[in-house]
């Protein structure tokens, strides 16, 4: 079931009716949004499968890719090709999905375009990212973008209700999750990730009203697991920077200034991008960001 992004859904739906596919897709926006869900759901209403069916059965007319300790190899857009080249199993088509597209190196990224610039009528492709500027320039020239936004409170309160959670803690959960059901659904299922999100946060004011001895220390402490406690941070502060913005009181908000906000927020991103895209050393990029809070 796929929870918001009807938009998407339905112009992706109406073009296969019409039979007016785009031989490749590039399907954008923030982690949890429900991008990798929608595409397999769009696949399996394609092979007229469920997604159980097709993912759990491994179908021959299907390839699913994704990264291999970080980096999407030329050995796996290899065998894709391969894959592709064949003739038709079961399905009235060829499908792949590439998740986390972004992390294709520059081998990998040349010889898939060779894929793009010579397409087959009867294969579709699905690439999926947080960062498509990180693509070749040509690989998005020849895909179809279709991007994708945090939902609404409500859209999320909706269906954690529909999946059992009492309507105060679907409520505050779709809240916390900014926009983003598939973290809203991973709170519900493991509490303690709700704990470990509010400890984030509490250890996030605490560093502001800390000196730079406390804050070197937590960085010792954290920088093993850094990236997932960034990114928390880093969709905290653009909550509070919306609500700022629109005049919105927030029990937290005069703990930070609206040009602070703005600047920690760039920062956040950069080091985020550069840890998750190339080799840096995550404990000297706190560090840096340390000096900045």
């Amino acid at each position: 079931m796929i929870i918001g992004h009807q938009k998407q859904w339905q112009f992706l739906k109406k073009s296969a009716e019409l039979g007016r596919l785009s031989h490749a897709y590039l399907f954008s926006g923030d982690e949890k949004l429900g991008k990798k869900k929608l595409a397999f759901e769009f696949i399996s209403f394609l092979f007229g499968q469920t997604v159980h069916q097709l993912v759990a059965g491994g179908h021959p007319d299907f390839v699913f890719i994704k990264p291999i300790e970080r980096e999407i190899q030329i050995s796996q857009i290899r065998e894709l090709i391969s894959r592709l080249s064949l003739k038709n199993f079961s399905a009235p088509l060829k499908a792949a999905i590439i998740d986390k597209a972004h992390l294709m190196n520059l081998q990998a990224q040349n010889c898939f375009l060779k894929t793009l610039e010579e397409p087959r009528g009867d294969t579709i492709l699905i690439l999926i990212t947080e960062h498509p500027n990180l693509l070749l320039p040509t690989i998005v020239s020849r895909c179809q973008q279709i991007k994708f936004y945090p939902l609404r409170e409500k859209e999320i309160e909706k269906e954690l209700i529909a999946r059992g959670a009492q309507k105060e803690m679907a409520k505050e959960l779709a809240e916390i999750s900014l926009g983003r059901p598939g973290l809203a659904i991973d709170f519900l299922s493991d509490s303690k990730k709700i704990k470990e999100y509010k400890k984030i946060i509490s250890d996030l004011i605490k560093i502001f009203n800390s000196d730079l001895s406390f804050r070197f220390q937590y960085v010792k402490s954290i920088s093993q697991d850094s990236m997932e406690i960034l990114k928390i941070w880093l969709f905290y502060l653009r909550k509070i920077l919306r609500a700022k913005l629109r005049g919105e009181k927030d029990e937290n908000s005069q703990n930070f200034s609206l040009s602070k906000l703005k600047n920690i927020i760039e920062f956040l991103e950069r080091i985020i991008f550069l840890i998750s895209t190339k080799n840096i050393n995550p404990r000297l990029a706190l560090e840096n960001l340390m000096l900045e809070l």
